[in-house]
């Protein structure tokens, strides 16, 4: 029955749009662990009203909260993502339900070492202290194992969108990198009996720090590059999406999306450096503020640049209609 209204086909990136997974088609487990870590955020936050205990400087409900917010960001974006896997998808479920399992049991000695009123990394003041970090470690060993089979699966996989995939396989190899980071903290010194290393460099942990982030304002922060490599896996697919309901042109996206992705992993270089140099992320150097310059003019010019080739595409493309008009 003709409804009087007109169809238009979709556009490349409609397509994509129209083709992105379902709610009942997102990853199961990783999912459940997001909701999961919802419930613990909210119960951290309890905790920052109702018990005013301090460790390392911070309120000793905060680490829970943060983990939470960021576990639940990681695991929404890959039960988001790993269902546009087009092959291998039994390799892409099991690496997507070890990461939820890994990161949901890490969340466990976080949330029960913050109830003892001690901390979880790097923890080995009693033997108690010492099997949990001990069981820690070997958890988020075998959770960035899954994630490298995950990134090796979308290295190869083709989504149909070339921005798209390459936002997949560049934000997996970032994010890759910067969970790796974390591995850089335990040979710091603490300087502390029982505590197996740090995450600040030019100073001990628990100074002065970012309200809630708790990152050091007088020291270099190693936790800053852990956490923005990680979470690549995020903001570049986000991009790409964005992009995909703006920006026609397939091309230009997947170049813009490349350009991203390269200032985004020198911007985890470029903090990492800077916390390797002992360096506040709030009082940067003139060498960290030159590079951060840097990085963002190469940065601009490549976005400016992507779009010379659409600029002639367009242009051939009005030439040609009126020709076929007039044939």
């Amino acid at each position: 029955m003709d409804t009087g209204q007109q169809h238009y086909p979709l556009s490349r990136s409609g397509r994509l749009l129209a083709a992105l997974p379902r709610p009942e088609r997102l990853h199961r487990p990783l999912l459940a662990l997001a909701v999961l870590m919802g419930v613990t955020g909210l119960g951290s936050v309890i905790g920052l009203i109702v018990d005013d205990r301090m460790i390392t400087g911070l309120p000793i409900w905060a680490k829970p909260l943060k983990f939470a917010i960021s576990i639940a960001a990681y695991a929404l974006s890959m039960a988001y993502l790993l269902p546009l896997v087009p092959k291998m998808k039994r390799t892409v479920w099991w690496s997507g339900t070890i990461i939820a399992l890994m990161l949901g049991y890490e969340m466990v000695p976080i949330a029960g070492q913050a109830m003892r009123g001690t901390t979880s990394h790097f923890n080995e003041t009693t033997p108690f202290d010492a099997a949990v970090w001990e069981t820690m470690t070997i958890a988020i060993i075998v959770m960035w194992v899954a994630n490298l089979a995950a990134v090796i699966v979308l290295t190869f996989a083709r989504i149909g969108d070339r921005a798209l995939t390459r936002a997949l396989r560049w934000g997996g190899a970032i994010a890759l990198i910067g969970v790796g980071l974390g591995a850089m903290m335990p040979p710091q010194r603490s300087g502390v009996d029982g505590i197996a290393g740090a995450h600040t460099v030019g100073g001990g942990d628990g100074g002065p720090g970012l309200p809630v982030l708790g990152w050091s304002t007088t020291g270099g922060d190693l936790r800053i590059a852990h956490f923005v490599g990680m979470h690549a896996l995020q903001a570049i697919p986000l991009l790409a999406l964005f992009l995909a309901g703006r920006i026609a042109d397939e091309t230009r996206r997947a170049r813009i999306v490349l350009v991203a992705a390269f200032a985004y992993a020198g911007l985890t270089a470029l903090v990492l450096w800077q916390a390797l140099r002992g360096e506040s992320l709030v009082h940067p150097s003139a060498p960290t503020l030159l590079a951060l310059a840097a990085l963002a003019v190469v940065t601009v010019a490549g976005v400016l640049l992507s779009g010379l080739g659409a600029r002639r595409r367009e242009a051939a493309a009005e030439v040609r209609e009126p020709q076929n008009q007039a044939a």
